[in-house]
C-alpha cells in the first residue's frame, strides 16, 4: 500500500489553464481519507501553493507537508510550520546573479517570503502573475538582499538550447550546487543536496514510511530526482522526452486530462485491478 504522493504542480498537477482538473481533486481527496500524504512539490515557494492547498483540502492540515525551492524548504500546513530549510550562500547567489547580467535572461532571486526578477519581459510578468508575487528590480548587484535568506536563484529563457551553453558556461562556480531545469524555460540553482527527492526522502524518513510506499509524479528534469527517489515513479503523458526512459509508469492523461488522477486510481483507489 502507498502511503505517500509528492507530486509536482505546474504541467502536473495543474491543467494548462493553472486549474486542478476536478479527476485529480477527487482523487487525492479519496486517497486522504484513506490516510494517504499527498505532498505538493514545487519549486516556487510555499506561499505559492496556498490556494492549492485550499482546493485540495489541506490548508492548515496537521500532519501534511509541502516541498518548495526544489527540497530547499520543507514546511507542515499547519502553521505554516518550517520543517527544515537549505538556501545558497549569498555569495553564490551574488555571483550567479552578476554572471546572469551577461546573457539574455531574466533573473529570479528567492527569498523565503520573495521573489525578485531583474530583466523581466512582459510575458514572463504575465505567466508568473497566475502563480506568484514577484517585485521588479533594476540593481546591477544583489547587495539589496545582503543578510537575508536566499533560497535559490533562476535564469529563465525560452530557449533551452541557450539555457543548456549557459549551463556548461558556468560549471566553473556551480560545483557545489544542484542545478535543474523545469517548465521548458527555466535553470535553476539551488544548493548542493537540495533536490525534489531529498526533500521526499526527508518526510518520508520523518514520518517512518518505507521508499517503496512512496510515489513521486512529475514532468520535467526537476522532478527527476524524487521520480528515482520514489519507490514508484512516475511521468505525466505530456512529460519531456527525456525524462520519460527513467519513470517506471506513464500516465495515458496528460496533466490537462487528469494524469495524477489516473495515477491515485490505478495504483491506490483500484490496486487490484493491476493484477
Amino acid at each position: 500500500m502507498y502511503k505517500l504522493i509528492a507530486c509536482d504542480l505546474d504541467e502536473t498537477l495543474y491543467g494548462n489553464d493553472r486549474t486542478i482538473p476536478a479527476r485529480n481533486v477527487e482523487a487525492i481527496k479519496r486517497a486522504s481519507e484513506l490516510g494517504v500524504k499527498f505532498i505538493p512539490a514545487t519549486g516556487r515557494g510555499y506561499n505559492s501553493v496556498r490556494e492549492t492547498l485550499v482546493d485540495l483540502g489541506l490548508l492548515d492540515k496537521e500532519g501534511e507537508y509541502v516541498i518548495s525551492y526544489n527540497g530547499g524548504a520543507i514546511t507542515e500546513n499547519k502553521g505554516n510550520r518550517l520543517l527544515h530549510f537549505q538556501g545558497l550562500p549569498f555569495e553564490e547567489a551574488e555571483e550567479l546573479y552578476r554572471r546572469g547580467l551577461n546573457y539574455d535572461v531574466c533573473i529570479h532571486v528567492y527569498t523565503r517570503e520573495m521573489v525578485y526578477a531583474y530583466n523581466i519581459t512582459q510575458e514572463e510578468i504575465a505567466r508568473l502573475s497566475k502563480r506568484m508575487q514577484v517585485t521588479e528590480v533594476f540593481d546591477r548587484d544583489l547587495q539589496f538582499l545582503a543578510g537575508q535568506d536566499i533560497a535559490k536563484v533562476l535564469y529563465e529563457n525560452r530557449d533551452f538550447d541557450y539555457l543548456k551553453k549557459i549551463e556548461e558556461e558556468l560549471k566553473d562556480i556551480t560545483g557545489n550546487m544542484d542545478v535543474s531545469f523545469s517548465s521548458n524555460r527555466y535553470i535553476e540553482f539551488n544548493s548542493k543536496g537540495v533536490t525534489k527527492g531529498a526533500g521526499l526522502r526527508f518526510v518520508a524518513e520523518m514520518l517512518g514510511i518505507k521508499r517503496e510506499e512512496t510515489i513521486a509524479i512529475g514532468d520535467n528534469f526537476n522532478d527527476l530526482s524524487m521520480i528515482q527517489e520514489a519507490g514508484l515513479g512516475v511521468g505525466v503523458q505530456n512529460t519531456i522526452q527525456g525524462m520519460r526512459q527513467y519513470c517506471d509508469y506513464i500516465t495515458e492523461a496528460t496533466n490537462d486530462e487528469g494524469g495524477v488522477g489516473e495515477v491515485i486510481e490505478k495504483f491506490i483507489l483500484n490496486p487490484a485491478d493491476n493484477r
